[in-house]
């Protein structure tokens, strides 16, 4: 009961200072926290980054090895998101097996880099049908305020563009490592999530913890160096109106364009 009048509260201050433009950091409303990248912080991974969201911290490592297509894919190769949120990270998570939330996390940040098709994954097929090179991303929170899906999908993009891709040559069907020949992936495009919540009749840009607390509807949308929206992802127990899914729209590819800059010069 009285976490419920705090949260209260708290989302009555956040009501007001929206009603001015303002938010509880000094923000604007379409305004995202500072991001930072930092890549090559796993030197045994294939790849691998670390950003810093605010005060929302993400670590990525990038697995690449010969396996197994899908049944139904044998012309591609694989690519498979993972997340974690440590214990350390926050102090409502707890040890065990990954939660709805979790499972959410992984699947958002998977769906934006393949419906981009950031990565060709046909350019990955060793053995058509038999053997393709799998691309595994692992991406584990360490310190969670907020916004934790644009946080790791940034990890996971920095990740990929930063990782070499080792050579394999097939002989009687069974793929051997090429010792000392790598290649960079086969990167099409930059995909960048922008994370917005709606808090009364107010949409922000990368809500913090305490913005999450409050909010009634979430809305993740992707977006290619092109300008197309490639996924979208809605949370929250309410929705949002016609006109508010517009203005959502147009603040992705407004903030993804600035975010975008930053990737680029990793490439």
């Amino acid at each position: 009961m009285e976490s419920l009048i705090i949260d209260q509260l708290k989302r009555e201050r956040i009501i007001e200072l929206l009603k001015s433009g303002k938010r509880i950091d000094g923000r604007s409303l379409d305004e995202q926290r500072p991001l930072q990248i930092e890549t090559g912080v796993i030197p045994k991974a294939n790849g691998s980054a670390r950003i810093k969201l605010g005060n929302t911290e993400v670590i990525t490592g990038v697995k690449i090895q010969p396996d197994k297509p899908f049944p139904d894919l044998g012309d591609k190769g694989i690519l498979i998101c993972t997340a974690e949120i440590l214990p350390l990270a926050d102090p409502h998570v707890e040890p065990g097996p990954p939660t709805e939330d979790v499972i959410e996390l992984a699947r958002v940040v998977d769906r934006g880099i393949r419906e981009t098709e950031m990565i060709d994954l046909h350019q990955l097929v060793l053995i058509e049908d038999k053997s393709v090179i799998g691309i595994f991303i692992d991406s584990s929170v360490i310190d969670a305020d907020g916004n934790l899906f644009d946080a790791c999908s940034y990890a996971s993009v920095a990740a990929l563009l930063s990782c070499t891709v080792p050579k394999y040559e097939v002989k009687d069907d069974i793929p051997s490592l090429v010792e000392g020949v790598t290649s960079k992936p086969p990167v099409t495009t930059l995909p960048i999530s922008v994370t917005m919540a709606r808090i009364g009749d107010y949409i922000i840009v990368d809500p913090t913890s305490e913005e999450e607390a409050c909010m009634d509807a979430r809305m993740t949308i992707t977006t290619n160096s092109a300008g197309n929206i490639c996924a979208l992802q809605k949370g929250g127990s309410e929705g949002f109106t016609p006109e508010q899914l517009i203005q959502c729209s147009e603040i992705a590819l407004q903030v993804g364009t600035k975010i975008r800059k930053q990737f680029e010069q990793l490439k």
